[in-house]
């Protein structure tokens, strides 16, 4: 039996589903239950009846899932599998911008540690930011960790007072203005479409600026043939999978999270056979965490 079959039968025996996000390996894609953005998976996670969940991402996520879902199962391929980006918040730095600012909300990117969301009134992804800040009676909006999405949310929303937090994703901020120019005069005809995660400079040259999935519909839904994609490289995936008759170009080689790319099928066939890798948050941090993750899941409806 082939470690997908493998797969297959102990999703069936032990009543799991997976979720993957688009930037794991593309034959994890291919065998998942539900693939998609952090925002996406989140609402799975939510509604799903499994007993098992297996979730083929980086930490974050995980432990995401685990406050949305306390009677089920939450485990991970591999635990090392985790988000820079989620550790670029600090809880001190927050306690100091609610006793320096009145009518504060704090808004938490999903990429952040469950101890973050404890101490943040909203959770947001990079899909449904814009929404939500602007859906807040709050004027002051402490922004974290991501300061290149915030930037972005705050430009959208210029009747809020945005302050940002300085974290930000290595791969994505990574690129340069240099490096855009160099794709869009090897592929004229392309289109270039980038993630918010990415720099002001990067987003100044883009065709289309948006989440995952937004990137993914927008290629879908539009008359181009050819594309410059500026997210994480298992994008590809998905939207060559949607758009067979496109062609779509990576900005250059470092276009890789290596912490996703740890999910394989071997780690998922063994952590389903031993039920092992199990993200737990106690059930106070659970408590708090829960809240804003539900009030994202309210405001994004």
């Amino acid at each position: 039996m082939s470690v997908t079959e493998e797969i297959r039968r102990l999703k069936k025996e032990k009543n799991a589903v997976l979720l993957a996000h688009y930037y794991v390996p593309d034959e994890v894609q291919e065998i998942a239950d539900f693939i998609g953005d952090s925002y996406y998976l989140s609402k799975k996670a939510a509604q799903t009846q499994a007993d098992i969940l297996v979730f083929c991402g980086v930490r974050f996520m995980g432990e995401s899932a685990a406050i949305l879902n306390p009677g089920k199962k939450v485990l991970m391929p591999d635990l090392s599998a985790d988000c820079a980006m989620a550790h670029m918040a600090e809880v001190e730095r927050i306690k100091e911008m609610r006793e320096r600012y009145e009518d504060l909300a704090v808004v938490c990117y999903i990429n952040s540690t469950a101890e973050i969301k404890t101490y943040s009134d909203v959770c947001v992804t990079s899909a449904n930011a814009v929404k939500i800040v602007k859906a807040l009676p709050n004027r002051n909006i402490y922004f974290i960790p991501d300061g290149n999405l915030g930037r972005y949310v705050a430009e959208q929303v210029p009747e809020k007072h945005v302050l940002l937090g300085g974290g930000y994703c290595p791969v994505h901020a990574a690129w340069t203005a240099e490096d855009a120019a160099r794709a869009k005069a090897e592929y004229p005809g392309a289109k270039f479409l980038v993630h918010p995660e990415c720099t002001k400079e990067l987003l100044e040259q883009a065709d289309y600026i948006g989440s995952t999935s937004g990137i993914i519909e927008f290629a879908a839904g539009d008359d181009s043939r050819e594309y410059i994609i500026g997210t994480e490289e298992g994008v590809l995936y998905e939207l060559k999978k949607q758009n067979p008759d496109k062609v779509f170009y990576t900005l250059n080689e470092r276009q890789i999270c290596g912490d996703m790319k740890l999910v394989t099928l071997e780690k998922i066939q063994a952590v389903l056979e031993h039920e092992t890798n199990e993200i737990t948050v106690t059930q106070e941090m659970r408590q708090q965490a829960l809240a804003p993750l539900k009030r994202m899941l309210e405001l994004a409806k």
